[in-house]
């Protein structure tokens, strides 16, 4: 794959509407959970990006049938064995999701090995929490130097399990993990995202029994199979954030299509009080702030419900346009305010406290740099950067942005953006 850039030419204000696709996050899981069920499932509403097509190379590569019923939708089933029970090292290195993967297996086959899983460099993101809750299941755990590996020959049995940090990847794979296990599980300080009750909710049309989903104290009673199903994936909230930042940092207008308006409560919050003009149905958003005055406010973000780290990059540019000075409080990622540095560059005015702090001084004019993504959520905050910016931005490593963001460039342009893809 030969490494590619964006070339973005800012300054224009963008009008229109964009649909929203289906969740990164609940597809991810939702493939994963193939491999709990003995019968075939079917996904749809896959949004077509990186991290998706890579979960379907490591299913493959464990000995998962993948058929593609259309571009969107697939129908996944594993035979009583698979080929393998170990996560394929080069695919998994540079994908965090892989991990998911760990607890349907080790339900299922009653083994898994799997390498230190890759993903984003957005500060420590410590693995213990998967391997307590599989200890606690009843499993043994074999560190290696470069990876794990985990067995319960015997099956796994209920536990009572308490995340010491709220974790989404972790509450979904112990979730899995627990399906299969003999009597019951509780997951104590859970993560309450959409996503969580979304694949809860499946699993249970499949035959499992899981209560309390989207509450803090999630309840799993083991079952000795499960079956198929038909899924879909859930609007991306954090893609629907994403646009909805876009809209207030350029002083546009655009209209968010088939998205959920109540997964976004704090961002919609967030917005108004900077002055921008939002409006909602049950399934679009409006964001309005052609003919807005914007001031600071500060931002501190939080696990679901509150304001989420997904989007405090984006909403950083948006702050570099208000009137005022904003603290931002990043909580959950040490790290993951690293990408200010670029944005400095490109004329932010913006303190750094500590790690986890920053003070963004506004409103500055943002000029046109070469700059580099380093994530997915900073890659698109650039995005942003560079439409809101005066002059030209060449954006490099958009991989990056390509595992979470569906065809940005074309998408984008279709509400005015000037936007291109090209060679690095």
């Amino acid at each position: 794959m030969h490494a590619q850039k964006f070339i973005i030419r800012g300054g224009k204000a963008l009008q229109g509407s964009l649909r929203i696709n289906g969740a990164k996050n609940g597809a991810l899981t939702l493939l994963a959970a193939s491999v709990l069920a003995r019968r075939h499932i079917t996904v749809s509403n896959l949004p077509q990006i990186e991290d998706v097509f890579r979960i379907l190379d490591l299913l493959e590569k464990l000995g998962v049938s993948v058929e593609r019923d259309s571009e969107r939708t697939v129908r996944l089933g594993v035979s009583t064995s698979p080929v393998s029970t170990s996560l394929d090292p080069e695919i998994a290195k540079c994908i965090r999701a892989s991990i998911v993967l760990t607890g349907p297996l080790l339900a299922r086959f009653g083994e898994v090995s799997f390498p230190h899983p890759g993903g984003c460099v957005i500060g420590e993101r410590p693995i213990d929490i998967f391997l307590h809750g599989f200890r606690a299941l009843g499993a043994t755990v074999e560190e290696r130097s470069d990876s794990y590996r985990v067995r319960a020959p015997k099956g796994l049995h209920g536990a009572r399990i308490f995340f010491r940090v709220v974790s989404v990847t972790g509450t979904e794979t112990l979730l899995m993990a627990a399906v299969l296990a003999q009597g019951t599980t509780l997951l104590v300080n859970a993560a309450m995202e959409p996503e969580v009750v979304a694949l809860a909710d499946f699993l249970n049309t499949c035959g499992a029994r899981i209560t309390g989903q989207g509450t803090s104290y999630v309840t799993i009673e083991g079952v000795k199979a499960i079956d198929g199903g038909a899924a879909t994936v859930i609007p991306d909230r954090i893609e629907a954030g994403s646009f909805a930042l876009l809209a207030a940092a350029t002083h546009g207008r655009l209209t968010l299509e088939q998205c959920d308006p109540t997964h976004l409560d704090a961002l919609s919050a967030m917005l108004q009080d900077v002055g921008v003009r939002v409006q909602t149905d049950r399934i679009s958003m409006t964001v309005d702030a052609s003919h807005c005055s914007l001031v600071a406010r500060s931002l501190i973000t939080h696990e679901y419900p509150g304001f989420p780290t997904d989007l405090q990059a984006p909403c950083v540019v948006l702050l570099t346009q208000t009137d005022g000075e904003s603290r931002v409080h990043e909580t959950i990622f040490e790290g993951r305010l690293n990408w200010v540095n670029e944005l400095v560059r490109m004329g932010a005015r913006i303190t750094i406290a500590d790690p986890h702090r920053i003070l963004v001084h506004g409103p500055t004019t943002l000029r046109g740099r070469s700059i580099e993504s380093p994530d997915i959520r900073a890659g698109m905050a650039f995005i942003i950067a560079g439409l809101a910016a005066e002059g030209e931005t060449n954006l490099d490593n958009i991989y990056q942005i390509d595992r979470g963001y569906e065809h940005i460039e074309y998408r984008l342009r279709e509400v005015g953006a000037d936007i291109q893809r090209a060679d690095a």
